[in-house]
């Protein structure tokens, strides 16, 4: 196991899991909660089939403590560019070629909320608690939240989440497509875990990374460049496909 800013890393069988490791609430340490070289080299292992993403403890995290962001702003620090490589750790995260899974229980606030929604599936406890507590204290949420919440739920929606300030329970984050499934909060690793294992188990790797792509492609590219390229790697691993099962019967005969 690696740790660093209090964020922890290992690898199970074939599926990553970084561990939000500042109990009890697990602050984020800084926008950049993993430098985005060591989170690079965390993912980069060829075998990885999944990454999961849970908080130690009780909650999931509470986001950053806003006493240090208003420190670094008077420290005159460059918070933009400290914002913009938090950014950069989401993004890695939501364009990763295998899936993501935030496993999450207890608090879900702010920038913990950020880490969630960067996560391509989000597993929920039966007591958590959702927000974007942000505009209380007259910002607003800062690592792509307002876009990702508005892709994840609709403007409207997403609106209500971040202008309120309000939390919201399990069951109504559900009921506005924030997170997939809710599950005993005794259970919320162990399900993720096993969801993430179901979903690559004696999957290809390259047929797990063409899925991923094919799905951001359809979000990202137009109608007929998305389809071009979901023909393109279907061709790829057709071939790939057949020369195998070739290889496998001349083994045989």
């Amino acid at each position: 196991m690696e740790t660093i800013n209090k964020i922890s890393w290992e690898i199970r069988n074939d599926i990553g899991i970084i561990t939000l490791d500042n109990p009890p609430e697990n602050y984020l340490v800084q926008p950049e909660f993993v430098p985005i070289e060591t989170l690079r080299k965390w993912t980069s292992y060829d075998y990885l089939k999944g990454i999961m993403i849970c908080g130690a403890g009780k909650h999931f995290s509470g986001g950053g403590k806003l006493e240090n962001l208003f420190t670094m702003i008077r420290n005159k620090e460059n918070i933009n560019e400290s914002m913009d490589k938090g950014k950069a750790v989401l993004d890695h995260l939501e364009n990763l070629d295998i899936p993501v899974v935030a496993a999450i229980q207890g608090i879900c606030f702010g920038g913990g909320l950020e880490v969630a929604l960067a996560s391509h599936i989000r597993v929920c406890s039966e007591n958590a608690l959702f927000a974007f507590p942000e505009i209380n204290q007259g910002i607003i949420p800062g690592l792509g939240g307002t876009m990702r919440s508005i892709a994840r739920m609709g403007f409207p929606r997403a609106m209500k989440l971040i202008m309120s300030g309000d939390m919201i329970n399990a069951e109504d984050a559900q009921e506005m497509n924030l997170v997939d499934f809710i599950v005993s909060k005794h259970k919320v690793f162990d399900f993720s875990f096993s969801f993430l294992q179901r979903l690559t188990r004696d999957r290809p790797l390259p047929v797990i990374n063409a899925v991923m792509k094919a799905l951001k492609n359809a979000r990202s590219l137009s109608i007929e460049e998305a389809m071009k390229e979901e023909t393109r790697m279907f061709c790829e691993l057709a071939l790939a496909e057949a020369k195998r099962r070739n290889a496998s019967s001349e083994t045989q005969k």
